[in-house]
C-alpha cells in the first residue's frame, strides 16, 4: 500500500466514474422543447418563464403561494369507505390507493383550506390531479362537501380549484352519486348568499366539469388548460367532423361565454381577492396594497380582449 494505491487512484476513479444526475433535474416543456431547471420552474409556480405554459401545479404548491404569507389551516376531512365494490383490474384497488398515497403523500385528491388572500377570509379546495389523476371518489366528494359546509359555517367566501380527469370509476355509481352531491352543496353556499368562484385548471374533464365545476358565479380559467366533458377525439368520432383548433382549451371557452376571464397563474391571487371583495361589498379601505407591479407579459385576458396574434 503507498499513496498512489491509497490516493492516486481513488482521485482517477471518482473522476471518471459516472455521476448520479436526479431525474427531475431539468424539465421539458411540453410547448417549446425548451429544458427548464427545476428549481427555477418551482419557483415561478410551475409556469415555464420563457412560453407561459402552465405546468400541473401540487395542491400544497398552490395553497403556499395562493394564501397570505404562505399560512392557512388545513381542515380535517371526514372519512370514507375504503374500496366499497371490492374492485380489482390488473391489481386491487386498494393496493392502488396505498401506491398513490405514498407517491402523493396525501390521503386522496382534495385539500381544504382556511386563510385569508389580500386580508379577505376564505376557504380554498384544491384538487391534485397527481392523486390518480384528482377522480372524484367518495373520499374526494365527502372533502368537496365538507369545503362547503365550512364556508357556510364561518360565512367565508368558497375559491375551489378544479384538476380532474372525472368521476372515479373503481367506485363506480358510488362515485357518480358525488356529481349531485356536490351539487346540493353548491346551492347550499349560494341559499347561503356566499360568493363561489371556480378556477378551472388543466385539466377539468368529465363528470366534474358536469357538476360543481361549472357551477360558480364567476368562472376563470387558467391559460390553455382543457375544459370539457368528453375528450376531442370522443367527440370526432361522434359527430364525424374535425373539431376547431384549440376546442376546449381555456382560450376558446372564453370566445364562446363558457368561461368569464383567463387568467396567469401570478395574477390568480389579485384577481380573485378584487372579485370577491366586490362580490362581499368589502370597504376599499380594507384592501392590502399589492407588493410589485404585474409585469407585461403576465396581463389578464379579460372577457373583451385586446385583439392579438394567433398562437
Amino acid at each position: 500500500m503507498n499513496w498512489i494505491t491509497n490516493y492516486v487512484r481513488p482521485k482517477f476513479s471518482s473522476l471518471l466514474a459516472a455521476r448520479q444526475v436526479p431525474e427531475n433535474l431539468w424539465i421539458k416543456c411540453p410547448e417549446t422543447g425548451e429544458m427548464v431547471f427545476h428549481k427555477d420552474l418551482e419557483a415561478n409556480q410551475w409556469v415555464v418563464p420563457s412560453s407561459g405554459f402552465h405546468m400541473r401545479i401540487r395542491a400544497k404548491d398552490r395553497l403556499d403561494h395562493f394564501f397570505d404569507d404562505g399560512t392557512y389551516d388545513l381542515v380535517d376531512l371526514p372519512t370514507a369507505p375504503v374500496d366499497p365494490l371490492k374492485f380489482r383490474d390488473s391489481k386491487r384497488y386498494v393496493d392502488r390507493l396505498k401506491e398513490y398515497r405514498a407517491k402523493a403523500e396525501m390521503d386522496d385528491a382534495v385539500m381544504v383550506a382556511k386563510g385569508a388572500i389580500e386580508g379577505l377570509p376564505i376557504v380554498a379546495t384544491v384538487q391534485d390531479f397527481a392523486f390518480m389523476g384528482g377522480s372524484l371518489g367518495m373520499a374526494a366528494g365527502e372533502a368537496i362537501i365538507r369545503g362547503f359546509e365550512t364556508a357556510i359555517a364561518e360565512k367565508r367566501p368558497l375559491v375551489l380549484f378544479s384538476a380532474s380527469g372525472g368521476a372515479r370509476m373503481q367506485e363506480g355509481i358510488l362515485s357518480l352519486m358525488q356529481l349531485p352531491r356536490t351539487t346540493v352543496a353548491v346551492e347550499m353556499l349560494k341559499e347561503a348568499g356566499l360568493p363561489y368562484i371556480v378556477v378551472l385548471t388543466n385539466p377539468t374533464a368529465g363528470g366534474v366539469s358536469a357538476s360543481y365545476a361549472m357551477l360558480g358565479d364567476v368562472h376563470i380559467a387558467e391559460p390553455g388548460a382543457v375544459i370539457g366533458f368528453a375528450g376531442a377525439r370522443v367527440i370526432e368520432q361522434t359527430i364525424r367532423e374535425k373539431l376547431p383548433d384549440g376546442f376546449q382549451r381555456a382560450e376558446y371557452l372564453m370566445e364562446h361565454g363558457m368561461v368569464d376571464m383567463v387568467v396567469h397563474r401570478h395574477q390568480l391571487k389579485s384577481k380573485i381577492a378584487t372579485l370577491l371583495k366586490l362580490l362581499t361589498k368589502t370597504p376599499a379601505a380594507e384592501a392590502v396594497p399589492a407588493a410589485e407591479p404585474v409585469p407585461a407579459e403576465d396581463a389578464v385576458l379579460s372577457a373583451e380582449p385586446e385583439p392579438q396574434a394567433a398562437e
